[in-house]
């Protein structure tokens, strides 16, 4: 699997050549902001979880964010356990540090946060510890086939947002 079922997912939208590769990791949410010369809440990371009856999916949230216990349990119906790095493999194909909503080993079900909202593009990885693509947040939900939007993160700073006339991800 990996960053090659990620460039068959995008050849779908004729967007596989907007896939970046680097001579440097960008496994990290620092080292992606840094390879891509943009601030670390600019990258869109995709968290692994198990549901109640112990099913995966993905909740892809701002850089700058981190889980909120209540607000995870609220709306998932419980609280966030999330996978072993060999079950993030298993179920998306992609190794940590690669981990992204598309090209995916297993059909999942794909939650983006509205932390991402904030800014006119986001760049989620690409399915290697090297890769991410600039994407709307529109494009994100579009090519992700995310289920919807939630609010289950916080800590993120709300004074880094771009304009709303700026920004695609307002919608």
């Amino acid at each position: 699997m990996s960053i090659a079922s990620v460039k068959k997912h995008f050849k779908k939208f004729n967007r596989e050549q907007d896939i970046l590769e680097f001579n440097q990791s960008s496994a990290t949410v620092d080292q992606a902001a840094n390879a891509l010369n943009v601030i670390p809440a600019k990258i869109a990371k995709t968290l692994s979880f198990k549901d109640k009856e112990g099913n995966a999916f993905l909740v892809v949230t701002a850089g700058d964010s981190k889980i909120d216990n209540k607000k995870f349990k609220e709306q998932f119906g419980t609280k966030p356990k999330m996978l072993s790095a060999e079950e993030v493999v298993e179920q998306t194909g992609h190794i940590i540090g690669g981990v992204c909503p598309f090209g995916l080993a297993n059909p999942l079900d794909i939650f983006l946060d509205v932390s991402m909202k904030r800014f006119e593009t986001v760049f989620p990885a690409c399915g290697s510890a090297n890769s991410a693509i600039e994407l709307t947040c529109l494009e994100l939900l579009e090519y992700s086939g995310a289920n919807a939007w939630v609010d289950v993160s916080k800590d993120w700073d709300e004074s880094l947002q771009e304009s709303a006339e700026d920004s695609a991800c307002t919608n």
